[in-house]
């Protein structure tokens, strides 16, 4: 796509944007393509819009909405390609199409998609799992997933077992709620479902370079680190021998992602609780869940965004995995948590706007950026 091309160094190919609509490329429709974004994050459905100019032909038809290709609930999904190869960005469906014919200026397409999520908030269900047999979480997920053609990650976690729960939901609020009451991320991605704790152990991407020369990658980077958050959950349980109430305190059980914990328990002042309400009929395993699931949000106190040039990178940064960050110093580089990505194909080129979090301090790279600047000096 010539609007893609840019003046890179050659170490890199321009990034180019491949979009496929019910297994075909839309080859005919990319002259009129002006813009994609793609949205992702770790808590909401990844939504992708692509925007197109379109005009009428010789015979008065209009040359975009009239091709036939795009349409409502067709299975779309968008590729970064990088010369030779390419890593795919989103997947999903066709949600919402828009044209729009002002009296002056060019007439617009606008094509919303969502994520395979969307294909399981069709159909609302009543059902009891594990009536007859106690079941796990895992296997509820599983079997949902099934009349989807979509797989389980082989990462996944068991999730809650021996259980029986009653299902009054379309499944994907069902398997929403089941990732909230485990503490587990729920994340649709490359055709597979991740439902489990945080992958912060998993290895981590290609690394953010920032500030590196030849090597730099990204954009601009930024970073703040809110000491304002709690380092603990606290909530009341029942004491069966006293009848009364004991408070119960969770702390996370994230691995550091640097060597110096970023909680303030050694400042030396009173602890720092957040104490959560219990509501009504919330049994005891259930509520310590909660209260993890809170604490390990809690501990992420380090925060940082940027943008990457999505060429020089050479890779789709993906969401709910970690990632290292290199150049911004001993204290705050290292391996982060990605949180959120925004995917942006335009005449500028491609950049992703990404959000990270971490729960440490200190350098945990491999390979420091000294080793890159000796390189370039």
């Amino acid at each position: 796509m010539a609007w893609l091309e840019l003046q890179l160094d050659s170490v890199r190919e321009p990034a180019e944007c491949l979009i496929r609509v019910d297994g075909e490329e839309v080859t005919e429709l990319y002259p009129f393509l002006t813009g994609v974004t793609v949205q992702l994050s770790r808590n909401e459905a990844a939504t992708a819009t692509l925007v197109f100019e379109s005009r009428r032909d010789e015979t008065g038809e209009w040359l975009v909405q009239d091709a036939g290709i795009l349409r409502t609930w067709k299975p779309v999904i968008i590729e970064a390609a990088f010369g030779d190869y390419s890593e795919e960005v989103m997947r999903g469906y066709i949600r919402e199409i828009r044209a729009e014919y002002p009296s002056e200026g060019v007439a617009t397409v606008t094509v919303e998609c969502q994520d395979d999520s969307i294909a399981l908030d069709r159909l609302h269900r009543r059902r009891v799992w594990g009536a007859e047999v106690p079941t796990c979480d895992v296997h509820m997920m599983t079997e949902i997933l099934g009349r989807y053609a979509l797989s389980a990650h082989t990462g996944c976690g068991t999730g809650l077992s021996d259980i029986v729960v009653n299902q009054d939901d379309t499944d994907i609020t069902f398997l929403k709620k089941r990732a909230a009451i485990n503490g587990y991320e729920l994340v649709f991605a490359l055709g597979v479902v991740y439902f489990g704790p945080w992958r912060i152990d998993t290895e981590p991407q290609a690394t953010i370079m920032v500030n590196a020369g030849r090597q730099t990658n990204c954009i601009h980077f930024s970073s703040s680190a809110d000491g304002h958050q709690p380092d603990s959950v606290a909530f009341d349980v029942a004491d069966s021998e006293r009848e009364g109430v004991l408070q119960e305190s969770i702390t996370s059980d994230l691995p550091l992602m640097g060597s110096e914990s970023a909680d303030s328990i050694s400042s030396g002042l009173e602890d720092f609780s957040w104490r959560m309400s219990r509501e009504g009929g919330v049994d005891q395993e259930t509520l310590r869940a909660a209260a993890r699931k809170k604490a390990n949000e809690l501990a992420m106190k380090i925060k940082a965004e940027g943008e990457l040039d999505g060429s020089l990178y050479g890779h789709v940064l993906r969401v709910a995995e970690p990632v290292g960050v290199d150049g911004v110093g001993n204290w705050l580089g290292g391996i982060y948590y990605v949180d959120a990505v925004t995917h942006t194909f335009n005449y500028d080129g491609y950049k992703q706007q990404f959000k990270l979090l971490r729960n440490a301090y200190g350098d945990n790279l491999d390979a420091g950026i000294g080793s890159v600047l000796a390189a370039i000096i």
